[in-house]
């Protein structure tokens, strides 16, 4: 018996290398694999050759083929789970007759990456482009779940512009503590606090240890990973009810293959993600980041993903979205509940069938369908038994009854922040949102550890803690340090809140009347240097002002005094990081990679279009 593979007669056409692979006649365009596997030349033999070494055949090759692009790592708890996730995207290609083929790129967790996993966002995302560039993948599921790893296979996936879906690897259940649920890292804050306050002993933290992350998966509140998965959902580049399944639950794994068959068929269509997350369709993502009461760090990643395309997300547009936008989704830490119950309610579908209105229903998405068509296929609330509408309104208010008239963020203006600032008002305290104090200034994240606790520091209630140096450039990499520590003197009077000011993050799980993202930093001079301690500020976020209450004349002369600090690299990727990055209005990518996908090549020196 002739091998499988023993070339045809002579006489036979297909006897021609690589021809049994090439498209078939009236096809507009081949797949990009086929420019890989289906030319009569040598890179094309070679590639078959080393292809078949691993097992695979011309029927193999025929087939669309499907990077899995995985950001498993043992040492990122969130992304965990995501090689069960991949097992089962494989499944759901191979269903639909295309060729899967698994590839990692850089997994960057939250709680173990120093100095802060936002310094390796840009670095991620340029793996991730790269390597769908750079292989022959007709189309591309992206496996993420913490924080960074969903906005930067975002990015990459722009960039890029292959047909691409994402599976984010889910919400951890919920943390169970006395008849409680708990929900990290909103209580690891909320627990640490009273423990430094002395109200809760040293075993009570020891159990909550042991209880609080019961599975593989992100934080199961609203804070960044599951806002970025909620924004993914929206954006179309997510089946519909992917955001809020649970990590350990089944049907994520059943999400996983819909998702594998799928980007099969968007491959065979050639739909890319510039045809998906177009203008209309961020702006829906950002109407849905305000209803769900998301994290601030999703403006510096929408705005990024969003010049990956050439598209210009202003913070202006945000805050009049904002001011349009029903605060809906009772989530902590804003709210009261976690992401088991959103799902349990419908999920981000829910959120959004009540946003239907406000919404531009026109937008094409990763089904196939429009945002409109998905929409019509969930369950308008009136139509559930009594006892279903009433659970879904406790975690889901009515359009026409929200917990808030705005959305849950809001962007400053003033001479403290002349290109913005960023505000969780929701999870404000309501009082202290309009507000007069005076300064108490930390210049480095050292000089605040080391005094925020000394009881000779001169501080009241009243007073405005302000942390500066702390940007993309001065910290660097703008880590999530923004809700600085409440003064130890002042916790044990019972104080939970001030307002507090940096050109930091701070994770979104955290809480409290906290101005963030001032923008431009201080590092590079921008007017937060010229604050002193003893200045007043004053922040009203209904006018939406944010002001030290020095003259332009004072600050001006100050600035003229100020001195840079040292750059932290001096060479590598942090040396590019510091030289390049943006600030965070323009969000903190690098100058370099902003732009439309097509101008990232010479398609004309390259002698085609590296996206066919």
């Amino acid at each position: 018996m002739a091998p499988p593979d023993k070339a045809r007669p002579s006489s036979n056409p297909e006897s021609v290398p690589g021809a049994a692979l090439v498209a078939a006649p009236g096809l507009a365009a081949r797949r990009r694999g086929e420019t890989w596997f289906g030319n009569n030349d040598v890179a094309s033999f070679i590639h078959r050759a080393f292809t078949k070494a691993m097992g695979y055949d011309d029927e193999d090759l025929r087939r669309p083929i499907i990077g899995i692009c995985n950001t498993w790592s043992e040492l990122n708890h969130c992304n965990h789970g995501l090689k069960d996730v991949a097992a089962a995207v494989k499944r759901g290609v191979l269903q639909e007759g295309g060729l899967p083929l698994e590839f990692p790129t850089i997994s960057i967790g939250e709680v173990f990456v120093s100095p802060t996993s936002m310094l390796f966002r840009n670095l991620a995302a340029m793996d991730t482009e790269e390597m769908i560039r750079a292989q022959p993948l007709d189309g591309v599921v992206l496996l993420a779940a913490c924080d960074k790893t969903t906005p930067a296979q975002l990015m990459g996936a722009a960039s890029a512009d292959v047909p691409a879906m994402m599976v984010t690897g889910g919400p951890m259940l919920n943390g169970r503590y006395e008849g409680q649920d708990l929900g990290a890292c909103t209580d690891c804050r909320r627990y640490w606090t009273e423990y430094r306050a002395g109200t809760v002993d040293e075993a009570t933290m020891c159990a909550l240890e042991d209880n609080l992350c019961r599975s593989a998966g992100h934080c199961m509140v609203m804070g960044t990973a599951s806002t970025m998965a909620a924004c993914a959902e929206a954006l179309g580049m997510m089946l519909p009810g992917g955001a809020a399944i649970p990590a350990p639950d089944s049907r994520r794994l059943r999400f996983a293959e819909a998702t594998g068959r799928q980007i099969v068929r968007l491959a065979r269509q050639g739909i890319r993600p510039s045809q998906i997350m177009t203008h209309a369709a961020f702006e829906n993502a950002i109407r849905l980041l305000h209803a769900v009461g998301g994290s601030t760090n999703a403006v510096v990643h929408l705005v990024a993903v969003a010049g990956r395309l050439g598209i210009r997300l202003p913070l202006e547009r945000f805050d009049e979205l904002s001011r349009t936008t029903p605060w809906l989704a009772n989530l902590r830490p804003s709210g009261r509940y976690q992401m088991e119950q959103l799902f349990e309610v419908g999920g981000i579908p829910a959120v959004m069938k009540e946003l239907e209105p406000l919404l531009d229903l026109d937008c094409l998405t990763a089904t196939g369908l429009t945002l409109g068509q998905n929409l019509s296929q969930i369950e308008p609330a009136g139509t559930r038994s009594p006892a279903s509408i009433k659970r879904m309104r406790e975690v889901i208010a009515a359009r026409e009854a929200p917990l808030s008239e705005e959305g849950g963020l809001a962007i400053l203006r003033g001479n403290l922040c002349p290109d913005g600032a960023v505000i969780k008002h929701v999870a404000a305290s309501p009082h202290l949102l309009k507000h007069r104090g005076r300064a108490v200034v930390f210049r480095s994240l050292a000089d605040l550890s080391a005094g925020i606790d000394d009881p000779a520091l001169d501080v009241t209630p009243d007073d405005v803690l302000v942390l500066q140096n702390t940007g993309p450039v001065g910290a660097p990499g703008m880590p999530e340090v923004g809700n600085l520590p409440i003064p130890k003197k002042l916790l044990e009077r019972g104080v939970r809140d001030m307002v507090r000011i940096s050109d930091a993050r701070m994770s979104g799980t955290s809480y409290g009347t906290i101005v963030l993202h001032v923008a431009p930093e201080s590092a590079i001079g921008g007017p937060l240097a010229a604050v002193r301690t003893g200045d007043l500020i004053e922040l009203d976020v209904p006018a939406r002002r944010l002001d030290v209450l020095v003259s332009d004349e004072e600050i001006r002369r100050r600035l003229t005094e100020f001195t840079p600090p040292r750059p932290a690299y001096r060479r590598g990727y942090g040396r590019l990081f510091l030289d390049h990055v943006l600030q965070a209005s323009e969000g903190c990518d690098f100058d370099f990679l902003v732009g439309a996908p097509e101008d990232a090549h010479d398609a004309a020196r390259f002698g085609r279009d590296l996206r066919t």
